[in-house]
């Protein structure tokens, strides 16, 4: 199932995009598992490798929290991902624990600077995006409090090594001018439906965006209105579908005997 992800990316490639970012998620529920640092590790990278290998273009990886607490772990996931190519990765400061959602300020330093660290070592100027889950987890007791938060860590990321401070859940221009200026280096941010499109986030100060799991839940929403079409209609007529010889085409080159 992680061929569905290298197809998608694929897809990405050929729709013009110069650079492609993996999805936890979107991996995640390929693999019919749960997103959260669920899936195993070597089902993550295996799906990383075979993304890599349908493109050639540069891919950054959502490696979610590193697959592990200590900044060894982190170290070593991250060498893992340059090791199949990967040109930049993501990681977060969530822990996935309720009681306590956000890696300590400290923790996550460590680990931002192991991450660097190993890709120092291996010699690969690794694109290291910072997430905070500030917002996701609707940190503090009200928005300004959150919104300093989030510029205290952005700044010690940085600081760290990290190249942008990636901060999922904030769509609102006014809110990621206010990051930009607070933190003083490349914010990144998420889009979601029914807010600004990346025209606007850019000219707010994002310096990328990113869109999640978004096109994957779009594909599946599609692909549940076509089962069911062809539960009760028995028909299977999609009004923009890929002609096959085209995606077959986009994969015959890299077959080998």
């Amino acid at each position: 199932m992680e061929l569905a992800a290298a197809v998608s990316a694929r897809l990405l490639q050929e729709a013009g995009f110069p650079a492609i970012g993996t999805t936890s998620a979107g991996v995640a529920f390929a693999l019919g598992q749960p997103d959260g640092q669920v899936l195993p590790r070597a089902g993550g990278l295996q799906a990383l490798a075979r993304i890599v290998a349908a493109v050639q273009v540069p891919v950054t990886a959502d490696l979610e929290a590193g697959y592990g607490h200590p900044p060894e772990a982190v170290a070593q996931m991250v060498q893992a991902a340059v090791g199949l190519g990967a040109a930049g990765v993501n990681l977060e400061d969530a822990t996935g624990e309720a009681h306590a959602p956000l890696y300590p300020l400290p923790a996550q330093v460590a680990r931002l600077t192991a991450a660097r660290a190993a890709a120092d070592a291996l010699g690969v100027p690794l694109y290291l995006n910072a997430r905070t889950d500030t917002y996701f987890t609707a940190f503090g007791q009200d928005p300004a409090e959150r919104l300093a938060e989030t510029i205290r860590r952005g700044r010690a990321y940085l600081q760290a090594g990290a190249d942008s401070v990636f901060v999922p859940g904030v769509t609102d221009p006014a809110t990621v001018q206010a990051l930009r200026e607070g933190i003083g280096g490349p914010v990144a941010v998420m889009l979601q439906g029914g807010g600004p499109g990346a025209p606007e986030l850019l000219a707010a100060g994002a310096c990328r965006v990113s869109v999640g799991p978004g096109l994957l839940l779009a594909a599946l929403g599609y692909v549940a209105q076509l089962a069911q079409t062809l539960r009760t209609g028995g028909t299977l007529t999609p009004p923009a579908a890929l002609p096959f010889a085209q995606v077959q085409g986009w994969f015959s080159p890299q077959r080998t005997p």
